[in-house]
C-alpha cells in the first residue's frame, strides 16, 4: 500500500501519458488514411496535457526538484535553514491552497452554468474535476519534502 501511495502520480501521468501518446497516434493515423481529422482526440490531449502538468508538479514536490533560488539558504547558518524550510513550505501552502479554492470556484462554476466541451460535448467540469485533486497532492508532497528536511539526521540539508 505504501508503494501504491509513494508512486501515484507516477501511475496517473503515465497512464495519462500513453492515452495521449495513442490518441494523437490514432488520429494521424485517421487523418492520413481518410484525410479527416478526430477533433476530439485534440479537446482529450490538452486537457490530459493539464492533468500531466499538476500531477508532474506533485512528482517533482516529491523529489524536491522544483527550481529554486537559494542564495539566502546557502549561506543560513544551519539553524536559519530550519526557519527558512518553513517559512517557504507556508508560502507554497498558501499559494497551494488559494489555487485550489480558485479552481474550486471555476467548478462549481462550469457545473452551475452547464457549459460543454466544444468537440465531445461533455460539461466542462468532468475535466476541470482532476485540477483541485492535482493540487492537493501537491500541497500533501510539499509537506512530506518539508517534514523529511525537518527531520534528516544532522538538521535541515547543508
Amino acid at each position: 500500500m505504501r508503494s501504491a501511495w509513494h508512486h501515484f502520480e507516477e501511475v496517473i501521468c503515465g497512464c495519462v501519458f500513453l492515452g495521449m501518446t495513442l490518441l494523437g497516434f490514432i488520429n494521424v493515423v485517421v487523418r492520413n488514411l481518410t484525410n479527416y481529422s478526430l477533433a476530439s482526440t485534440q479537446e482529450l490531449i490538452i486537457n490530459g496535457m493539464v492533468l500531466l502538468t499538476v500531477f508532474g508538479a506533485a512528482i517533482a514536490a516529491k523529489r524536491g526538484q522544483h527550481l529554486a533560488v537559494t542564495v539566502l539558504y546557502d549561506i543560513a547558518p544551519a539553524r536559519f535553514k530550519r526557519v527558512l524550510v518553513v517559512v517557504s513550505t507556508l508560502l507554497v501552502l498558501v499559494t497551494l491552497v488559494l489555487c485550489t479554492l480558485f479552481t474550486v470556484t471555476l467548478l462549481g462554476h462550469q457545473y452551475a452554468s452547464g457549459v460543454v466541451s466544444s468537440a465531445l460535448q461533455v460539461p466542462q467540469w468532468y475535466y476541470t474535476l482532476i485540477v483541485p485533486l492535482g493540487f492537493v497532492m501537491l500541497m500533501i508532497r510539499q509537506l512530506e519534502l518539508a517534514i523529511a528536511e525537518l527531520r534528516r539526521p544532522g538538521g535541515v540539508a547543508c
